[in-house]
């Protein structure tokens, strides 16, 4: 699958070995009416009146104060946020469905618990530091 890059301007504010902490100068990807956009610029503008600052792969060994263009892989974001919210929330309702039938109100409330406790234990294995494909995570492919 190959897959557009979104990117975003922003300014390297510190660095840490490959990893650099960049503050980006407008919410979300610049792709929120496109198709297959997320509408994140929306949500960062309506929550965060900061500045908005985010720690990324830095393999082009940007310096303090540059001017760098961050990307991330078109749907990263989407997946993330079904990995984040729509897995647990799919295991809670799965876990009340099954504890249900097996021991009615009681059941549910067990088989919730049980159903989130699972997929938080799955969410965080599949989020692990370094885990993942590089390509998918936000990082500097150039100095402005």
């Amino acid at each position: 699958m190959n897959e557009e890059n979104s990117t975003i301007q922003a300014v390297v504010r510190s660095v840490d070995g490959d990893q650099a902490l960049v503050e980006v100068e407008q919410g979300g990807c610049g792709r929120c009416h496109e198709k297959g956009g997320c509408g994140g610029q929306h949500l960062t503008q309506m929550f965060c009146s900061g500045p908005k600052t985010y720690r990324v792969d830095n393999l082009v060994a940007a310096s303090v104060g540059e001017r760098v263009t961050v990307a991330i892989a078109a749907g990263s974001v989407r997946r993330t946020a079904n990995l984040a919210y729509g897995v647990p929330l799919l295991s809670m309702l799965v876990g009340a469905a099954l504890g249900t039938q097996i021991g009615g109100d009681l059941g549910a409330v067990l088989g919730a618990g049980g159903g989130l406790v699972l997929s938080v234990i799955y969410v965080r294995f599949r989020s692990r530091d370094g885990s993942g494909n590089f390509t998918q995570r936000p990082h500097i492919i150039s100095r402005s």
